[in-house]
C-alpha cells in the first residue's frame, strides 16, 4: 500500500480507569510490577509484543476490554490501590533529601546513555542501567536532580543469532508518538528546540520530556525536517558510528544539553558527567561565563569548581581520543567563542599516544572531562585506585595515591530487579517502610527470620518462571532460523528447574573472558553431566558491531551449546536488554563474572541476582572484591594481577572449576543445617548486598561526598561575580609561568641505623622565583613498605626550611624532599598539577 500518512487514534478511557493514561507517562511503573499488572491485563498479547510498553498498549487494546475492565471490581480494587501508591510516593514530603541534604543545590546529570526499561532502548548495557538506576533512586530519595540524554531513534540494536551463532544486528526505528515522552515545552507553551553549531553548519534540536517518579529527564533529537539527513542521522544509533559521528554526537549532548537546561528555566548548580561523552558540557558553560564578563582562564576555574565527573572506564581503548585535525572540523569556531587560542583550550584535553607509530598529542575526552571539574570518581574502590595510576602523568611529580580521583562504588535500584514474589517475601520480615531505608544495613538482619522452605518456595518459583521464558525465547529463534520440528519441540524439555543453575550475562567484552567456562571442556562436562548433582549455565550478552572477538566469544558459546554433551544444559540467549536481564538475576542460582582483573570497573549485574538470593561467584574484581565477605557468595582466583595473560586465564579456571565442585555444587546439593546449609548463603547474599549495593546507599554516597560539597564550592568560586575564580586563575597562571624558574636543594642527616621514635634533622632551600613563600608547601616525603607519610618543614627565612622528621616505626625508610604550590580554598592541594622534588 502507498501510505500518505500516520495518524495516532488515542484511547477513550473510561473515567473509572483514567488515570491509567497519566501512569503510563511516569516511569514509576518501570519498577512496580502491580502497576505494570494493569497494563498487561489489559492485553497480554499487546504487552508481550511491545516490549512491556504502557503507552503502547494503551494504543493497541480494544475499546470494549477497556469498557470490560472499567466495569469489573477485581480490577477496579488493584488499579485504586496502585494509583493510591502512586500519589502517596509522588506526593511525599518527608523525602531522605528533605530531612538529610535540605540545602543540597539542584544536579544537572549528563549521560549518553539510560537504561529505564526495554521499552524505552537507549542504553546499550551497564554504563545505561547504571545511569537509569541513579536517576530512579535521585527520584526516590527526593533531591533536585534533571538528568539529560539523548533520544537515539534505532537504539544500540537489537541483537539475533544466525543458525551458527553469530551476532548480526537489526536496528528497528523508533515509533516516538508510542514512547513514555513528550515534547518539552518552554514557558509560553512552544515546543523546545535549541541549535549546535557543529562544523560549518547548525543543528537544530528538538528536547522531550520524560518523567522518572519526581525526577524529570530531557532527551535530545535532531531528527528534525530543519536539519540535513546527515545531522537527522546524528540521534540514530547509540554507539553505531566512527569517530566523525561520535565528536559531533558528543558536542550535541554537551552543548545542547545545557542549552536546553537554559531554554526550559531548569536550575543547576552542579554538574554531574557519567563518563567522558559528556566532556563537553564544559565548552558551553565556560562561553556562557565568557559572555559575562570572565577571561577564559577564570571562566574555567568557575565552571569547574562546580563539575563532577565520574570514569567507568579502567580499559585504555575506552577513553575516546581524538585527532586535533578531526576536533578542527567540528570546533573551529570554539576558541573564538571563548576568547581563548586553539591551543590553550587544547590542552586541556592533551593526551600523547602513539598513533601509526608516532607520539601525537591527542583531544582526550577523559583528559578533557578531569580538567574540567574540579572532583572526580571511579565506580569501585579498586577502580579507584586503577584509575589513580591511569591518570598520574596529569599530575607529574605525584605518587599514584595523591591523584584527586576518589571513588562511589555502584549500586542497583533494587526494586528495578527484585522479582516481586521476593518483595512480598522479604515484607514478611522487613519494617513496613523498608523500601525507603535500603540503605539500612541493620534493617536487613531481619532477613535472618526467612525459613529455608520459604526462600526455597520462591526461588523455585522464580527459576521456573525463568526456564519458561528461556525456552519461549529459544523457541522463537529456532523457528525464525528454520530449525526442525525436532529441534523446535526440544525447546519444551530444555533445561530443569531441579538443576543447579548458574547465570552468565553481561556485555561480550573480550577482557570479561565469557569463555573461561570452556578452558577444560572434558572437565566442565563431568560437572554438568554429573547424575546425581547436575549443573547447567544460561548466557547473554551483546558484542558491539564492530566487535568481531567479541562475537566470535558468542558464537563459541552457541556452538559448544549445540554439542551432545552439552545441549539443553548450556543455552545463550539472543538480544540480551532489561528484559533478559530481569528473568536472568531473577531465576539463576548462582551469578557467575570472571573478567579479568583489574579490567571490571565495577559490574552491576551480580548484585540484582543477590538481591534475589542468588549468591556472586566471581573475580575479585570491582564490586565484589568489597562485597565479598566469605558466606555470601563465592571468589574466582586470588587478589593479584599477572604479568601472563595465558597465566591468569589458566589460575582463574582452575579456580573457578575447583570452587563449583568442591564448594558451590555439595552446598547446593547438601543437607546440612545451618551455617553449612544453601538457605544459609541465600540469607547472607540479600542482607549483605542488599543494602550495601543498593543504587539508594549510591547516590547517598553522590550526595554527601560530592553533590553537596560540590555544590558547596561552585557556589563560592562563583560568588560576587566570580571573585574568587579570577583570583584563582590569576594565581595559577603567575604560579605556572614562574615555576620553570624555582628550585629546590635538600639534605638530611641520616644515620646508618636509627631506633623507632628517633628523628632526623632535614633541611631544604628553596629559590621561589618571586612565587611568595606562603604559597608553597615544603615538606619530607618518607615511604616504608609502601606506606607513605608527609611532615612539612618549617620556614626559617630567606627560603630556608627545616623540620626533625620522626621514625616511628622499625623499617627500611626513603626520604624525599618537595615543594608543591597551595592557595586556601583550592579543591585539593595537587589542583595546580605541579611539583618539584630536590
Amino acid at each position: 500500500m502507498n501510505v500518505i500518512g500516520k495518524v495516532t487514534v488515542l484511547p477513550q478511557l473510561p473515567p473509572a480507569i483514567a488515570r491509567l493514561s497519566e501512569l503510563a507517562y511516569n516511569l514509576y511503573w518501570s519498577w512496580t510490577p502491580h502497576a505494570q499488572e494493569l497494563y498487561r491485563e489489559l492485553d497480554w498479547e499487546s504487552w508481550e509484543r511491545f516490549q512491556h510498553n504502557p503507552v503502547r498498549t494503551l494504543l493497541e487494546v480494544p475499546q470494549a476490554r477497556l469498557e470490560e475492565l472499567a466495569a469489573d471490581p477485581a480490577y477496579l480494587r488493584r488499579y485504586a490501590g496502585v494509583m493510591a501508591d502512586f500519589d502517596a510516593y509522588m506526593g511525599q514530603t518527608d523525602t531522605w533529601a528533605r530531612r538529610h541534604a535540605p540545602a543540597m543545590k539542584p544536579v544537572a546529570y549528563f549521560s549518553m546513555e539510560y537504561a529505564y526499561h526495554e521499552s524505552l532502548p537507549i542504553y546499550s548495557g551497564g554504563l545505561g542501567v547504571l545511569a537509569g538506576d541513579h536517576c530512579k533512586s535521585a527520584s526516590d530519595l527526593g533531591i533536585p536532580f534533571t538528568a539529560v540524554g539523548m533520544l537515539f531513534h534505532q537504539g544500540y540494536f537489537r541483537q539475533l543469532f544466525d543458525k551458527d551463532g553469530w551476532q548480526t544486528e537489526a536496528y528497528d526505528e523508533l515509533d516516538l508518538t508510542t514512547l513514555p515522552i513528550t515534547p518539552a515545552t518552554t514557558a509560553s507553551g512552544e515546543e523546545a528546540r535549541v541549535k549546535v553549531r557543529i562544523g560549518t553548519r547548525d543543528v537544530h534540536v528538538r528536547v522531550w520530556s520524560l518523567n522518572v517518579g519526581r525526577i524529570r529527564v530531557l532527551l535530545l533529537d535532531a531528527n528534525v525536517p530543519e536539519n540535513s539527513e546527515d545531522d537527522r542521522k546524528l540521534t540514530a544509533r547509540l554507539y553505531g558510528g566512527n569517530q566523525e559521528l561520535r565528536v559531533q554526537q558528543y558536542l550535541l549532548l554537551g552543548v545542547a544539553g545545557i542549552r536546553a537546561l537554559r531554554l526550559l528555566g531548569v536550575p543547576a548548580e552542579v554538574y554531574h558527567m557519567n563518563e567522558g561523552h559528556a566532556a563537553l558540557l564544559g565548552l558551553e558553560r565556560i562561553r556562557e561565563a565568557v559572555a559575562a564578563g570572565l577571561d577564559f582562564r577564570a571562566a574555567v576555574e568557575s565552571v569547574a569548581s562546580s563539575t563532577l565527573f565520574t570514569t567507568h572506564t579502567p580499559v585504555a581503548a575506552g577513553n575516546d581520543a581524538f585527532s586535533y585535525e578531526m576536533m578542527d572540523r567540528y570546533m573551529a569556531k570554539w576558541p573564538g567563542l571563548l576568547n581563548v587560542s586553539r591551543d590553550e583550550l587544547y590542552a586541556l584535553a592533551e593526551h600523547e599516544q602513539v598513533w601509526d607509530n608516532h607520539l601525537v598529542p591527542t583531544f582526550s575526552m577523559t583528559v578533557f572531562a578531569l580538567n574540567m571539574s574540579r572532583a572526580a570518581n571511579g565506580v569501585s574502590e579498586l577502580h579507584g585506585e586503577v584509575s589513580r595510576k591511569m591518570w598520574n602523568f596529569l599530575y607529574e611529580g605525584a605518587r599514584p595515591e595523591e591523584v584527586p580521583i576518589g571513588h562511589v562504588t555502584n549500586g542497583a535500584h533494587n526494586l528495578t530487579f527484585t522479582s516481586q514474589p521476593m518483595r512480598n517475601l522479604l515484607s514478611t520480615v522487613l519494617p513496613t517502610d523498608w523500601t525507603q531505608r535500603l540503605e539500612d544495613e541493620a534493617m536487613w538482619g531481619a532477613v535472618e527470620g526467612l525459613t529455608d522452605a520459604q526462600l526455597q518456595g520462591v526461588q523455585l518459583a522464580m527459576k521456573s518462571e525463568m526456564i519458561r521464558f528461556v525456552r519461549s525465547r529459544m523457541r522463537d529463534q529456532m523457528i525464525r532460523n528454520g530449525a526442525s520440528a525436532a529441534d523446535v519441540a526440544a525447546t519444551d524439555t530444555l533445561m530443569s528447574e531441579n538443576a543447579l543453575t548458574i547465570g552468565f550475562a553481561r556485555r561480550f567484552a573480550t577482557y570479561k573472558r565469557a569463555t573461561l567456562l570452556f578452558r577444560d571442556k572434558a572437565r566442565l562436562s563431568r560437572i554438568v553431566n554429573n547424575p546425581e548433582r547436575p549443573v547447567q549455565f544460561v548466557f547473554a550478552g551483546k558484542a558491539h558491531p564492530a566487535d568481531n572477538p567479541g562475537k566470535a566469544f558468542i558464537q563459541e558459546i552457541y556452538k559448544v551449546s549445540q554439542e551432545p554433551e552439552f545441549r539443553g544444559k548450556i543455552v545463550i540467549l539472543e538480544n540480551y536488554d532489561m528484559n533478559v536481564a530481569r528473568h536472568l538475576v531473577q531465576g539463576v542460582d548462582i551469578w557467575l563474572n570472571n573478567p579479568r582483573r583489574p579490567l571490571e570497573a565495577s559490574g552491576t549485574s551480580g548484585m540484582k541476582a543477590s538481591f534475589n538470593g542468588s549468591p556472586n561467584f566471581s573475580v575479585l574484581d570491582g564490586w565484589w572484591r568489597e562485597g565479598c565477605d566469605g558466606t555470601n557468595g563465592w571468589p574466582i582466583g586470588e587478589e593479584r594481577e599477572y604479568a601472563d595473560l595465558n597465566v591468569q586465564d589458566d589460575a582463574d579456571a582452575y579456580s573457578l572449576y575447583q570452587t563449583l565442585e568442591s564448594e558451590i555444587v555439595p552446598r547446593y546439593y547438601g543437607t546440612l543445617a545451618g551455617a553449612e546449609s544453601w538457605a544459609h548463603t541465600v540469607r547472607r547474599s540479600i542482607e549483605t548486598v542488599s543494602p550495601r549495593f543498593s543504587m539508594q546507599r549510591q547516590v547517598i554516597d553522590y550526595v554527601q561526598k560530592y553533590y553537596i560539597p560540590v555544590g558547596e564550592r561552585g557556589a563560592q568560586v562563583a560568588a560576587d561575580h566570580a571573585r574568587r575564580a579570577r583570583e584563582i586563575a590569576g594565581w595559577k597562571t603567575w604560579v605556572r609561568q614562574q615555576w620553570p624558574y624555582t628550585s629546590i636543594s635538600a639534605q638530611a642527616t641520616l644515620p646508618a641505623t636509627s631506633q623507632p621514635g628517633q628523628t632526623v634533622p632535614v633541611t631544604a632551600q628553596v629559590n621561589s622565583a618571586g612565587i611568595n613563600l606562603d604559597d608553597l608547601r615544603v615538606e619530607a616525603v618518607l615511604e616504608r613498605s609502601g606506606h607513605v607519610t608527609r611532615v612539612p618543614l618549617r620556614s626559617q627565612g630567606n627560603g630556608a626550611f627545616c623540620a626533625d622528621v620522626p621514625l616511628n616505626d622499625s623499617g627500611l625508610y626513603s626520604v624525599g624532599v618537595r615543594m608543591v604550590p597551595v592557595l586556601g580554598g583550592l579543591s585539593n592541594e595537587l589542583e595546580a598539577g605541579l611539583i618539584k622534588w630536590a
